[in-house]
């Protein structure tokens, strides 16, 4: 997995607050007692605790391939009996086919230099039975309010980092045609967005990329990659902040979303 964004605190801040109500909505009506899910690329874990909850006493065991994160995860999941972390590789997970009902992976394949091969690993662990749910955003539908020239800058520097690191930011537009090429026939595509607007969530959102641009591997891979300097990433962390404060402020992130059986 070429994850351009590392695992600064910055990052982990963001990903931890994750739930199934704002991150996987679409699953929802697919969930029930029982069902034994497979969440990969689970990070902190906040969105796979939260399935198990509403699938207990199924199992549930989430995937990453960052060690460090699983420890993180394993924290999170407190006292709770019917989930599991471990690492693993979204190219080639150690379980057996059609070993799960559901495999869930949230921000994941935009992250992947082969999005295809990883879908064909969902859909062997899914099996004939199972379903693969997949939710990716878009970054080339990403809006904002007041205009900021610098966060103009953030959006096409993103693009580069991610491009950079084979990575696919408008992953979104493409889940239903990656889908189709894994051998998936029977595929529902749908969308949702995330919209940040309110005073404590602008500051949230604002004050989590203000701090990402310049501390986490992202801006790492900007100087290297060519694409910012020390100045320029200053200056976006500072539009980020003016952001947040402006009392007009407000952005939307587009998501696509796919079940896909076979």
């Amino acid at each position: 997995m070429a994850y351009a964004h590392g695992h600064h605190e910055s990052v982990l801040r963001s990903h931890a607050v994750r739930t199934v109500a704002d991150s996987a909505a679409y699953l929802v009506s697919s969930l029930s007692a029982g069902t034994r899910i497979l969440d990969v690329g689970a990070g902190p874990g906040s969105i796979t605790v939260d399935l198990a909850d509403r699938v207990f006493p199924g199992e549930v065991v989430g995937v990453d391939a960052s060690s460090g994160v699983v420890e993180v995860a394993r924290a999170a999941a407190g006292e709770r009996t019917n989930v599991t972390f471990r690492t693993g590789d979204a190219y080639a997970l150690d379980v057996p086919d059609a070993s799960f009902d559901i495999v869930h992976a949230h921000q994941v394949l935009q992250h992947l230099e082969r999005p295809v091969d990883a879908l064909r690993e969902f859909r062997r662990v899914a099996g004939p039975d199972g379903l693969v749910a997949v939710r990716d955003v878009d970054y080339g539908g990403v809006i904002w309010h007041p205009l900021i020239p610098a966060l103009d800058d953030w959006l096409e520097i993103y693009h580069g980092v991610h491009r950079g690191s084979s990575g696919e930011p408008d992953a979104g537009r493409r889940l239903k045609a990656w889908a189709r090429e894994a051998g998936f026939t029977r595929i529902e595509a749908s969308a949702s967005v995330w919209v940040f607007d309110t005073p404590d969530k602008r500051a949230w959102w604002g004050g989590m990329w203000a701090d990402r641009v310049l501390a986490s591997a992202f801006a790492g891979h900007a100087k290297r990659l060519g694409l910012a300097d020390d100045a320029q990433l200053q200056r976006i962390s500072d539009a980020w902040r003016e952001w947040a404060e402006h009392p007009d402020g407000w952005i939307l992130l587009p998501h696509g979303e796919v079940l896909a059986r076979w």
